[in-house]
Parts: C-alpha cells; structure tokens; sequence
C-alpha cells in the first residue's frame, strides 16, 4: 500500500541511496541483481527497469534504476553487482528523495491548474529555500474517463504527499478514484467545485492559489498547517 509521505519521512528516515544498473537483458537479470541487493543489506524502497526499445534478440541491453537504504558497503555492493555476468555497468547516484523531495500532484483542468500551481510553487518557494526539498507536479486534462484514470494513478507516483483537484464539475468515476487515493493515504484537496468530488475530498478550498498554498503546508515539516485537523471543512 502506497503511504503519504512528508518532508519528515525523508529526513527521519536512513541515508538513501540511486544507482543505475546497465545489464543484459536477460531472464533473470533482476533476480540477480537483488539477490546480491539482499545480501548486502541493502533495503530496496523503490525499482524502475526500463528496456532498451525496440527489442530485437536477448542481448539487447537494460537500464535498472533502484533507490534504497542501509547497505552496510556502498563501494562492495557496487562491486558485486559488477562481478555479475550480466551487468555491463553501475552508475551511482543522489537519490530523487533528496532531489526532488516530496511531491505535490495537482489534476484538472488548465486554467485552474495553473492558479493552484501559481500558489503551491510560490509556497514551495518559501520552504525549499530554507532546505526543504518539496516538487510540484501538474497534469491538465479533460474527461471524467481521462481523469478517473490520472487520479487513481497517484497513489502509484513515487513519493507523492498529497493531491490537488482542480476544475468545475467533477463527479462519478473521478469520486471513486478519490476514494482509492485516500485510502492508500494519500490525502485530497479540491477547488470548490460542481459534482460529488467535493463531498469525499479532505479539504475544499475556494481559491485555487489559497488550495496549492495548502497543500504545500501540509507536507512541510516547519508549516503549521496539517489537513488532518480541518478534514471535511470548506474555506
């Protein structure tokens, strides 16, 4: 289950660490790759594989991205990746955690999405200045099908705190999506707005730019604003 994540999290939680892994691809190759993962202590919070495209034998190459925690050796797991016969290289990183921190997702249409980003990019401004790491993602887009689907999506976005809803009328299928999110813990704010999405959001807000400055607070460690304590009320 996905769980809502602030800039606490990050900073409570063990060092993290990126590394890429360029491999064969082969049958197997992520089993390998985990299994030496495992036997260096390493937690593994997060995995992205992606082929080269388009594929045309076995031999054809892959890039595995992983994310992870509490290797007791960074520089001996790099090399018993590298001692696999089916590793062509490793490629270490900042994890995106410390990059780009926290996510703020905001969904809808354009002219609102803008004025909610205008608001939560000026407020994430404020709190990344001073050493935070809050990012701000948007999606314009129309269609209760189209957005039913963005919105169910978000609880499977890495590192996403909280998501926005911004529009007119949303309703239907779009309601049940929001129901889903919330349940993987992912909190909801909306723009006051026609349908029944303002009846299962966690917070309605009038004013789109007041919405994305809430939404901000919310994940900040050093804001005193938590959605918690106004849950269900409209502003």
């Amino acid at each position: 289950m996905t769980t809502s994540l602030t800039s606490d999290d990050i900073t409570e939680n063990q060092m993290q660490y990126g590394l890429t892994v360029h491999a064969y691809h082969k049958q197997g190759v992520l089993r390998d790759i985990t299994t030496v993962m495992a036997e260096w202590n390493a937690n593994i919070i997060s995995i992205h594989l992606e082929a080269d495209e388009p594929i045309k034998d076995r031999s054809d190459a892959v890039d595995v991205y992983i994310e992870y925690e509490g290797t007791r050796d960074n520089g001996k797991l790099v090399a018993a990746l590298l001692a696999l016969p089916t590793v062509k290289n490793v490629a270490q990183h900042t994890s995106f955690n410390s990059i780009f921190g926290t996510r703020v997702i905001i969904v809808g249409a354009g002219a609102q999405v803008a004025h909610v980003a205008l608001g939560a990019v000026n407020e994430a401004d404020r709190h990344n200045i001073r050493g935070e790491r809050i990012s701000i993602d948007t999606i314009p887009i129309v269609g209760e099908e189209n957005l039913a689907m963005t919105v169910e999506a978000v609880a499977r976005l890495p590192r996403a705190a909280i998501l926005v809803l911004a529009g007119s009328l949303m309703g239907g299928a779009i309601t049940r999506s929001v129901i889903q999110v919330q349940k993987a813990g992912i909190p909801v704010i909306a723009l006051n707005m026609a349908g029944s999405v303002v009846d299962h959001a966690d917070l309605v807000v009038t004013d789109p730019i007041q919405a994305g400055v809430f939404a901000v607070m919310h994940v900040s460690r050093n804001a005193k604003f938590d959605i918690n304590r106004v849950r269900g009320r409209k502003f």
